[in-house]
């Protein structure tokens, strides 16, 4: 006959064994926190420009040249580069795009717009959409300026497209304002980038 130490040893043994037929639970699996690189199509890339004026509003786009964005999350660190081509751009009228490229540009001294991005703030979910603050420098006229740029990114597989909108002070930032006696434009344009690819 069992005492009562003998049958609490009992009972504790065969709570703490897996019952016969069963598997024991364990806990889910935890998503591994891992570099991602995300690589730029330039086909499914772009950027379009909107700079207002008194009596109408400049509507133009540029190509991308390359990109390519590391980002691990578990850090915050961010490495990489998107480049536009600076001759590429385009409003819908010869004269206006020669005086942008030749006077507020000078594209031809400096053909590329860049912006190489250092860290970021958000999480990466494995599909969905997700926001990030990304922050880095955005280099045009050859001179770099510090830029915080909100990123919306969309995973489906291995495949991600991606949308931000910001401001260029260009008229700040060094370039010439294009305004001409009545014809008055804004000091700031306008951006809206997409870009999409694969993930890596």
């Amino acid at each position: 006959m069992l005492t009562k130490k003998g049958l609490f040893i009992a009972a504790l043994i065969f709570a703490m064994a897996p019952a016969h037929g069963l598997v024991a639970q364990t806990a889910p699996p935890v998503r591994a926190v891992h570099q991602v690189e995300l690589r730029v199509d330039p086909a499914q890339s772009g950027a379009t420009i909107s700079l207002t004026g008194n009596f109408h509003t400049v509507e133009g786009s540029f190509t991308l040249k390359r990109g390519a964005v590391q980002y691990d999350p578990a850090t915050g660190k961010a490495d990489g580069e998107i480049v536009f081509d600076s001759t590429s751009g385009k409003t819908g009228n010869d004269g206006r795009d020669r005086k942008m490229h030749k006077e507020v540009l000078e594209s031809a001294r400096f053909p590329e717009i860049s912006f190489h991005p250092d860290r970021a703030e958000g999480t990466l979910p494995e599909s969905g959409d997700s926001t990030l603050q990304v922050y880095g420098l955005f280099s045009i006229h050859g001179a770099d300026h510090q830029l915080t740029i909100p990123v919306t990114v969309h995973f489906e597989g291995t495949n991600w497209t991606a949308n931000a909108a910001f401001q260029i002070p260009y008229a700040k930032w060094g370039m010439k304002n294009p305004s001409v006696l009545f014809l008055r434009v804004a000091g700031v344009v306008e951006v809206q980038f997409h870009a999409g690819g694969v993930v890596r």
